[in-house]
């Protein structure tokens, strides 16, 4: 499907898949079969169909690289002391500097929908003063909601981040007033922004909770959270890893 979003304008977006070969749960994740493709080829040729002016993988992984170019995508090699995936985009950033926002694109999430990085675009484009972008989408499972894998978040009546909790947030005092969001992690970032982010350090919050983006509302900076209607199912586990693959499946859905 062609994106919604026009690439033309003055203001350039590059898609970067930060994608790392070492795994807890499930070491080699990027090159993890899925219907005859590696995972990341899912993630990339996805990407490629939003609005997004150029789309690369950064990896730290010769294999993730020879893989990259099998397929005939577009990767860029970084260093292999980075602590995170934001780290490894701040690289990025620095040999590529004349995009202006950067989507930071998750590398285990086969199943992303171009629409959802469009929201991201869009809100840049509408409101060039952000710098930094994400989105949600609304949680009714209570399975879910009590789930600490997935990242509640709570916004102001400007759209902005208030919280983000692994816990249910807000309390539920009175239940039929509550409404749950779950943070899904796709990031637009100003490519001078994601600079700073970098060098900032680790904040209280952030290291109680082990979300790096509360680093960001600790240090005083909004971030725009826009809703979306889809819903994706991230790879973390082998379990997770066969969900996917049954959904590609009985839905007959191509790579291309």
């Amino acid at each position: 499907m062609k994106s919604s979003v026009s690439k033309e304008g003055s203001v350039k977006f590059l898609g970067v898949i930060p994608a790392r070969y070492a795994s807890t749960r499930l070491p080699g994740k990027p090159l993890a079969d899925i219907c005859g493709h590696p995972m990341i080829e899912w993630v990339y040729k996805r990407a490629a169909k939003s609005g997004l002016d150029e789309v690369l993988i950064a990896t730290d992984s010769e294999l993730i690289y020879e893989a990259a170019s099998a397929f005939g995508g577009k990767c860029v090699m970084t260093r292999a002391d980075h602590a995170n995936g934001t780290s490894r985009i701040a690289e990025v950033c620095e040999k590529y500097p004349d995009f202006d926002v950067i989507v930071n694109v998750q590398g285990d999430e086969p199943l992303i929908e171009p629409a959802m990085i469009d929201l991201v675009i869009s809100a840049f484009r509408e409101e060039p003063e952000l710098l930094m972008c994400t989105l949600r989408h609304k949680l009714t499972d209570p399975v879910e909601i009590q789930n600490p894998n997935a990242v509640k978040v709570v916004t102001d009546k400007n759209d902005r981040a208030l919280y983000f909790s692994r816990s249910p947030v807000p309390y539920p005092r009175v239940a039929e007033r509550v409404a749950y969001y779950k943070h899904i992690g796709i990031y637009g970032y100003k490519r001078t922004f994601v600079l700073e982010y970098a060098a900032m350090a680790p904040t209280p919050l952030e290291g109680a909770e082990s979300l790096e983006q509360l680093r960001v509302l600790e240090n005083g900076v909004p971030i725009k959270v826009v809703e979306t209607t889809h819903r994706l199912i991230g790879v973390d586990t082998a379990e997770e890893l066969a969900r996917v693959r049954e959904y590609i499946e009985k839905n007959h859905l191509a790579i291309s």
